[in-house]
């Protein structure tokens, strides 16, 4: 019998649309969040669906939502400031475990230290399974694997095309502004190795001529990856958000470095930002998404720095496949069909083939 899908955060921009696709999959995920007259109106909009009322601020709430061998989708982000309490509650309770966050440091958290505890619990922990980082982690896998056994480093990078990005929701830029105030990491040598955010500038091409830059940020490649192959000494992944911008950004990165390591400086920023930079405010609308794409370059080289292969997927806007990517990967989880148990990957915590297959019937392909 297949576990119970409990959905924390349902009513804002990224749980509504996974609980419109958790439906739309024939789920009926139990809809968690913290304003209940909201709750009411998305429950019956899609059939009358149960609601539980919860609140970050009230953990206990959180935990009192999931029970051993549940599993739970958080979208409650940005995560360094609110991602906790769900953590702690699939841990807390034995339920697998799914978010949609996009934010390096918190993604290293749940691999380093909640991770352990989750397989000693018997449960998957699977952070990043959205756009943030799903597209990147199975582009990857295809490239390591059509390059053979001589490949040792995988570059991937992320970018839109189509409008400025599709628009950004509140929640994405809250997450933004936080994750610029944090130190990354990429997988050099074969080992995880701290660093700043936007360290390096590298271009990438796009096909049909076309080629772009982004920007080096930590991710859940540089945890899954290495793990596909004994072989994999190297994992850079890239942001291509900022186009021409991208070496503006990285100077801005090395003075927000340099800035936050002036004691008070990085508290009184991080002050400003959430000020000034609110989640829950909506994001882009059916129409505009529908007018961007998305597209993910994975480049797989050898020990020497030749490239062996290239692989590039197109797909649908990025908030479409964060909704699409949760909604599949809890759906799996709760047929008890994922592959191991702690912090996962979704290629390692799905298989390489069943992910292809999926994101293919969501648009996502090769191009």
């Amino acid at each position: 019998m297949a576990s119970r899908i409990v959905l924390f955060g349902a009513t804002g921009y990224t749980g509504d649309l996974t609980a419109r696709e958790l439906v739309r999959r024939g789920a009926a995920p139990v809809l968690a969040a913290r304003n209940p007259a909201r709750l009411e109106r998305l429950a019956t909009e899609l059939g009358g669906l149960e609601t539980r009322v919860a609140d970050v601020s009230d953990p206990a709430s959180v935990r009192a939502l999931v029970a051993p061998g549940d599993v739970l989708i958080s979208t409650v982000g940005p995560f360094m400031r609110w991602g906790e309490p769900a953590l702690e509650a699939a841990l807390g309770a034995g339920a697998h475990y799914l978010d949609s966050t996009g934010e390096g440091p918190f993604i290293r958290h749940v691999f380093e230290d909640a991770g352990p505890r989750a397989e000693q619990a018997g449960v998957g922990l699977l952070t990043a399974m959205g756009y943030d980082y799903v597209p990147g982690n199975l582009a990857g896998a295809l490239a390591l694997r059509d390059a053979g056994e001589h490949a040792t480093r995988v570059d991937i990078a992320y970018f839109w095309e189509g409008g400025s990005a599709g628009g950004m929701s509140g929640g994405t830029q809250a997450s933004a502004a936080g994750v610029s105030l944090e130190p990354a990491y990429t997988w050099r040598t074969g080992k995880l190795v701290s660093e700043r955010g936007a360290r390096r500038v590298k271009r990438f091409d796009l096909g049909g001529g076309r080629s772009a830059q982004a920007v080096s940020i930590g991710s859940s490649e540089h945890f899954a990856l290495p793990r596909l192959g004994r072989n994999v000494w190297d994992v850079d992944v890239y942001l291509g958000w900022f186009g021409p911008a991208s070496r503006a950004m990285q100077a801005f990165a090395a003075g927000a470095d340099l800035a936050t390591r002036i004691p008070g400086v990085k508290a009184g920023m991080g002050a400003l930002a959430a000020k000034l930079v609110h989640g829950s405010t909506g994001g882009p609308d059916a129409a505009a998404r529908a007018g961007t794409r998305s597209v993910i370059v994975a480049q797989a080289s050898d020990a020497g720095g030749k490239q062996l292969c290239s692989v590039r997927l197109v797909g649908p806007n990025g908030y479409d496949l964060t909704a699409a990517f949760l909604a599949w990967g809890a759906e799996q989880a709760a047929a008890g069909k994922l592959k191991g148990s702690g912090a996962l990957g979704p290629v390692d915590g799905f298989g390489l083939d069943e992910l292809e297959a999926a994101a293919t019937g969501y648009g996502l392909v090769r191009a």
